[in-house]
């Protein structure tokens, strides 16, 4: 409480706090505001369908429940982390994008400049492709069911829907843009992080209310406690490569050669493998809506029901984990490049004691990356198999809304958001002499 106290002493920290905050407040007022020309009955239906699990209620962990209320804020933050993926992907294929990297802050804002681009881009395709899915009775979204969210369809009623869902998404990217920059840590992760815990309370609620829910209610604050404590001691943790700098004159003077360290995380891909591996397993269900309705066509289709929408299956727990492990090290490799990194140690006079510069460098930085990446691939494997086994095995498989509350996709990503704005914020008190929340004294 008293480093709370701190924060309000600060009069620009506390208007940076109460700033981020009013914007999650205003995010959240517009998770709940529906979108003109759609059949509220059927939305409520759609949440219904939604507490039983299945791609749906994958879907919806990422938006704060909008995308099933069919709100103004439906679409998420998903399009821009989409975007922002895709572009990070395209830097290292096409030499205009590697060329604005490497101009600093100028060359910064043009990728961010495209990359709202992409994000409307994306933002109409998502919203064009849910307005006539759910139009036709929600295809392999709802499990079969025939819901229809437009009751009455027209081109100026689509064209209604999927334009409020574009500017909702537009408008959400600009909400997250202004937190960044006017409020206290990352705008995107604060409204992810929003959205996860904004599921939570439920999935407590429904716990409690689950048969011997007081019992099992203990047990599962223990274990979300544990769990914690697990992601932040892996989350923190970080091989220190040391760094050390010769000597250099500049002018009439002579600096001493300095030493440092290149921190390479536990785990360098953060939440994104988990959120790749769910998207490539969510693809057959919905491919599986188009495949003819006899024969191949129905032995595929009823493949892919018995085992890949069911999440606590074994065939889909298998196939998550070994995508999870393999996408760790494709983010990995792309957001962290040895060649790159070598090559600025080389020419900023750097070099790591015992190892040459250039070629060995690289190959050391590989060697070490390629060692602690396997450990950070099945943390995250098995935090997202295992508290999915563990809800299942103590409230039942039924309950959707405490499986993905408690997944690990959705406790990586509130504890991550929390561990950086927390430095953040740490960061600030510092400057000012004030103890952090983070401080050791």
């Amino acid at each position: 409480m008293s480093r709370i106290g701190n924060i309000i002493k600060v009069p620009d920290l506390r208007n940076k706090v109460l700033f981020t905050l009013a914007m999650l407040l205003v995010y959240r007022f517009g998770s709940f505001l529906p979108v003109p020309g759609v059949d509220q009955n059927a939305v409520r239906a759609i949440e219904d369908q939604a507490r039983e699990g299945g791609v749906l209620a994958y879907l919806q962990l990422f938006s704060g429940r909008a995308l099933t209320q069919f709100s103004l804020f439906a679409l998420g933050i998903m399009p821009y982390i989409t975007a922002s993926i895709i572009m990070q992907i395209l830097q290292v294929v096409i030499p205009k994008l590697q060329e604005w990297q490497q101009q600093g802050a100028v060359g910064q804002r043009k990728i961010t400049q495209w990359t709202r681009y992409v994000t409307i881009g994306i933002s109409v395709l998502q919203a064009t492709g849910f307005t006539f899915l759910f139009a036709n009775g929600g295809g392999g979204l709802t499990g079969g069911s025939n819901i229809s969210l437009v009751s009455v369809w027209s081109p100026l009623r689509v064209m209604l829907i999927v334009t409020t869902l574009t500017a909702g998404s537009a408008l959400l990217m600009w909400m997250g843009e202004l937190i960044t920059n006017r409020g206290v840590g990352n705008g995107m992760s604060l409204i992810i992080f929003a959205s996860v815990v904004s599921g939570m309370p439920a999935a407590f609620s429904a716990v409690y209310g689950s048969e011997n829910g007081t019992a099992k209610l203990a047990v599962f604050i223990g274990l979300f406690v544990v769990m914690i404590g697990f992601i932040v001691f892996v989350e923190q943790g970080q091989r220190r490569i040391p760094v050390q700098f010769a000597k250099r004159v500049v002018g009439r003077k002579q600096y001493a050669g300095q030493s440092t360290y290149i921190p390479l995380k536990v785990n360098q891909a953060g939440v994104i493998p988990i959120i790749f591996a769910s998207a490539v397993l969510n693809l057959p269900v919905l491919i599986s809506q188009i495949l003819p309705a006899e024969g191949w066509g129905a032995t595929v289709s009823s493949w892919i029901n018995d085992n890949l929408v069911n999440t606590i299956n074994p065939i889909y727990l298998t196939f998550l984990a070994l995508l999870i492990v393999g996408f760790a090290y494709f983010y990995t490799a792309i957001s962290f490049d040895p060649v790159q990194q070598a090559d600025n140690l080389r020419k900023q006079g750097g070099f790591i004691p015992g190892i040459r510069p250039g070629p060995q460098t690289e190959s050391y930085l590989t060697k070490v990356l390629n060692r602690i990446t396997l450990p950070g691939a099945l943390f995250i494997a098995l935090l997202a198999v295992l508290p999915t086994v563990l809800v299942s095995a103590l409230v039942g498989g039924g309950n959707s809304n405490a499986a993905f509350a408690f997944g690990g996709t959705s406790l990586l990503i509130a504890v991550g958001v929390a561990l950086e704005t927390m430095k953040q914020v740490d960061s600030q008190l510092m400057m000012r002499n004030y103890d952090g929340f983070l401080s050791t004294k």
